[in-house]
């Protein structure tokens, strides 16, 4: 489109939007600004599962309350293990295990295999872990790769967009995401009016129809303007560090340069921009 057609896009939404959910809402459409790569990094040591960071972006990105409920971020609830004596006649086709031991199936240290839903009365619960996983924003994003009408895509700065207008409702970019990151909306949204976030993106949180593909967009509504993420800002232990990678004082960088980091499946080659550290 045309920069012409960009704003009476933008204009006609915002009348859209405005009239929808009966208060005045903005479309904002500020692209990527130059010198910044932004990142993320999560520290896996403070995170306590409580999930405020869940909620608060279901509330900042105008996300499906219910029928279908949509989170773009999940908190993996995995339990704690080790490996037992009494297991090790356990094993088959014989006791002593020639092909499988018999600790094969307990949980022992910590796998990328956990409870996607729990509600404990409080967390973090003793002998758990939690692991929050969301958008990885790749650098080799395999989801715009298999795009075919190139409606996903990743901007200068990093962040992996969609602009929903031109989603076919394909899912080939669900399929092709090694993290779990993409939700489809099977049905109509549905969004309270008085839960409507008014300040939005056409890139980031404005309202999705049925059909369509969504994820995280590191907030760009307001990430753009200067400030943190929803999940960021949210977080009671400060697990969460956001900034620009290409900022040597940003303390996502300085993460990167101090702690023990690592990328989620660094084995795809999809270089992600979320890294996971430890003190």
């Amino acid at each position: 489109m045309t920069e012409d057609e960009k704003r009476e896009a933008v204009l006609r939404l915002e009348k859209r939007y405005t009239e929808e959910f009966g208060k005045k809402t903005t479309v904002d459409s500020t692209p990527a600004q130059e010198g910044v790569l932004f990142g993320y990094a999560l520290n896996i040591q403070k995170c306590i599962g409580c999930r405020r960071c869940v909620y608060a972006c279901v509330k900042e990105n105008n996300q499906s309350r219910d029928n279908p409920e949509v989170q773009w971020i999940r908190v993996l609830k995995m339990e704690k293990g080790n490996f037992l004596a009494e297991n090790m006649d356990k094993g088959y086709p014989d006791p002593a295990g020639i092909q499988v031991g018999g600790n094969a199936y307990q949980n022992s240290g910590v796998v990328l295999e956990g409870e996607h839903y729990y509600e404990p009365a409080e967390v973090p619960e003793k002998g758990h872990f939690y692991f929050p996983m969301q958008c990885m924003q790749c650098e080799k994003p395999p989801c715009v790769k298999v795009c075919p009408v190139r409606t996903t895509y990743r901007d200068p700065d990093g962040i992996v967009v969609i602009d929903y207008n031109w989603c076919i409702g394909c899912r080939m970019c669900i399929a092709a995401c090694p993290y779990w990151a993409r939700r489809f909306n099977w049905g109509e949204p549905n969004l309270p009016a008085e839960e409507m976030n008014p300040v939005t993106h056409y890139l980031g949180n404005r309202p999705r129809m049925k059909g369509v593909a969504e994820k995280c967009t590191f907030c760009l509504q307001r990430t753009r303007q200067g400030r943190y993420t929803a999940c960021v800002e949210v977080c009671p232990v400060g697990a969460r560090k956001f900034g620009n990678l290409l900022d040597p004082e940003s303390e996502v960088r300085k993460i990167l340069e101090k702690k023990r980091v690592f990328r989620l499946k660094a084995e795809l080659n999809t270089y992600p921009k979320f890294f996971y550290f430890i003190d």
